[in-house]
């Protein structure tokens, strides 16, 4: 539970000094924080929380390129395996139940260089 705390203030600070950054790539501040509300289902499944929802189609909205479809997917990975005990299924499920059409599937397996 402490970690969890701990993972979601980091994802405020990066998220709330993401602006100050004066950037056009999408960071991965950025991504974590549209996800962070995602991270209950992603562990445990259950009801997608609206607000996850909402965090994903900001996501898409925001990824307007290639490289940062690219990069978006990188970090999501790179997440994952930080934060742990993300459970494939429910991630892979997450544009199908927030009814956002994604290209590619959400995995730690995607090859994130292959995304258009």
């Amino acid at each position: 539970m402490a970690s969890a705390k701990l993972v979601c203030a980091l994802l405020l600070c990066i998220v709330l000094s993401a602006p100050m950054l004066n950037v056009d790539a999408l960071s991965c501040g950025v991504v974590a924080g549209d996800l962070a509300q995602c991270l209950t289902y992603l562990k445990k499944g259950g009801r997608v929380p609206p607000a996850c929802c909402k965090g994903v189609v900001a996501l898409k909205s925001a990824a307007k390129t290639t490289q940062d479809r690219q990069d978006a997917c990188n970090c999501m990975k790179q997440t994952a395996s930080k934060v742990g005990g993300v459970n494939a299924g429910f991630a892979a499920a997450l544009p199908r139940l927030c009814k956002v059409n994604i290209a590619y599937k959400i995995s730690t397996s995607t090859n994130c260089t292959s995304i258009k």
